[in-house]
């Protein structure tokens, strides 16, 4: 079965977009391996210090083309959807600190999933598209203590935006970003009758091609390098490792009976839990062990993959065989021979 879809690909042709990013660099280079003709948007295909790591990919001479689309122009994206029967739209702002939330993170966001969409109606060649959205679309609620918490979090939930608002937690401008763009997708998709697919991917750990330090990689070894400010991102935490997850966007790209959303998520922790893992690992960070005002015996609520899983997707960086200081391994070594740790 993996052999037969490891030409699924064969003279296929999809767009990727935000394919210089973490996620989108790894998914342009799983696509190419399995024989896809990828089409690449990113915001400047001329600079090549942005760029040059898509180019250097094996077969990105015969089988990639670089696009210049940008997620607030309306119909840029016209041309590399054109064509395409498939689309990946990873593309997304992933600031969670600025000035003007608003201008800045939460409307590019929204705007940037419904030009896509526009331009994947108009192509009329496209038969499925594919939505990285995130489980911080699923797993931020308020807790009334009267309640008992979730034993564990699905697709049937979503986070609610007034709460995110209200608390102004880290990162909140981009949780309500992504819940807002993916109810607008599921508006767009059911009035125009577009196949839409969208994954929610947990914390993406694993190694990386960008000539950056991913924001999710930062936050994954924020306890080596004392980042405190993301400290409230793992105290209660999930996580997936950066394969399985464009493993599963091809999965669901490819198998014609996947429907609605699905969490990606292999791992759940603690902040004691990575800690406890990391300082087994790393012992010459000296990691943290103690973190103010977060109780020891908090314990942590899955984001349940279930749902992909029956649809035959199996992890390969599965949790029966990996911890989460496993799943960070490879990042932190990336960091290192970059010299970025």
């Amino acid at each position: 079965m993996e052999e037969e879809r490891e030409h699924g690909g064969s003279g296929r042709t999809v767009c990727v977009t935000g394919a210089s990013g973490f996620i989108g660099s790894w998914l342009v280079m799983t696509l190419l391996q399995r024989g896809y003709h990828v089409r690449a948007t990113v915001r400047d295909p001329d600079n090549k210090s942005k760029v040059s790591h898509l180019l250097d990919l094996p077969k990105a001479g015969t089988h990639l083309t670089l696009w210049k689309a940008d997620l607030m122009e309306e119909g840029s994206f016209d041309d590399p959807i054109h064509g395409c029967d498939g689309v990946f739209h990873v593309a997304t702002p992933t600031e969670f600190s600025s000035k003007d939330p608003e201008n800045e993170v939460i409307k590019p966001t929204v705007n940037g999933v419904l030009n896509i969409m526009r331009s994947c109606s108009k192509a009329k060649t496209v038969k499925r598209l594919i939505h990285t959205s995130t489980t911080g679309t699923v797993v931020i609620q308020p807790q009334p203590q009267s309640q008992p918490e979730p034993d564990q979090y699905d697709e049937s939930f979503w986070t609610d935006i007034n709460f995110c608002k209200a608390q102004k937690m880290t990162g909140w401008m981009y949780f309500v970003g992504k819940t807002m763009a993916e109810k607008a997708a599921w508006e767009f998709a059911e009035e125009n009758g577009l196949d839409l697919i969208t994954i929610q991917p947990s914390i993406v750990i694993g190694p990386f091609i960008t000539p950056s330090k991913p924001l999710s990689i930062e936050m994954s070894i924020a306890l080596i390098t004392r980042n405190e400010r993301l400290y409230p991102m793992l105290t209660r935490a999930r996580a997936v490792h950066v394969v399985d997850v464009c493993n599963a966007h091809i999965y669901l790209l490819e198998h014609p009976q996947a429907k609605g959303r699905y969490v990606c998520s292999s791992h759940c922790f603690t902040i004691f839990d990575l800690s406890k893992s990391l300082s087994q690992k790393y012992p010459e960070f000296n990691i943290p062990t103690k973190f103010e005002s977060v109780d020891e015996s908090l314990k942590p609520i899955p984001a349940s993959s279930k749902k992909l899983l029956d649809l035959g997707f199996k992890f390969k960086y599965n949790s029966d065989e990996y911890d989460v200081g496993d799943l960070c391994s490879e990042a932190i070594e990336t960091c290192r021979e970059k010299g970025m740790l």
